[in-house]
């Protein structure tokens, strides 16, 4: 990823985007009915979605990241909230996930995917450890309108370019709903409403 500095995007996910993670847990569990077993965070930064995911569940959760400093601060937030049994790192790419297949019941990933740069075989590599009856939510979004507004609002103000990847002019929906279809994933959904752009696959 060009210009990519962990450093800053952890600042900002515990600063600015904080309150949404837990309410976007909360709605993934909500959508997709699954609260036990095992939940892969696939591109999870410094793991805050999947964190937010164990600490309403009693789920493991697997955090995933490629970014060795990303890890490392998924690592600290895992002892800072006391989770270091349920909750571990994998440092791995979206398209070469070491674990089992159909060893999954929840994938998640809030703002990873419009960085990856195979979308499809990603998706399928998520969908191969997915168990059968297992759901996947993979997309961005900043959580309610009232939550999105206070944090555009904040972003500008630290940088008066910035702008949510989700609404980005490569991001258009077709692209991912083109990447779904070529992954062979039959059972899928993709939906943008005030929560964000999602996409959603059941096993």
């Amino acid at each position: 990823m060009e210009n990519f500095d962990a450093a800053s995007y952890d600042i900002i996910a515990r600063e600015v985007f904080a309150p949404i993670y837990p309410h976007i847990a909360e709605e993934i569990l909500e959508r997709g009915g699954i609260s036990k077993g095992i939940c892969l965070d696939a591109g999870c930064g410094g793991g805050y979605l999947g964190i937010a995911i164990a600490e309403k569940t009693g789920m493991n959760v697997y955090l995933l990241d490629s970014s060795e400093e990303m890890i490392s601060f998924a690592e600290n937030n895992i002892k800072e909230k006391k989770l270091s049994e349920r909750a571990k790192t994998i440092q791995a790419g979206v398209t070469s996930i070491p674990l089992e297949d159909s060893s999954v019941d929840l994938v998640i990933s809030r703002g990873s995917v419009f960085f990856w740069n195979d979308i499809a075989k990603a998706l399928q590599e998520l969908f191969r450890v997915m168990k059968p009856g297992a759901f996947a939510c993979i997309g961005g979004g900043l959580g309610t309108p009232e939550m999105r507004k206070e944090i555009l609002e904040e972003m500008k103000r630290r940088d008066p370019e910035w702008s949510p990847h989700f609404k980005r002019k490569d991001s258009s929906d077709e692209k991912y709903v083109k990447a779904l279809e070529e992954s062979g994933i039959k059972d899928f959904k993709a939906r943008r409403d005030d929560s964000g752009f999602w996409m959603e696959i059941r096993k």
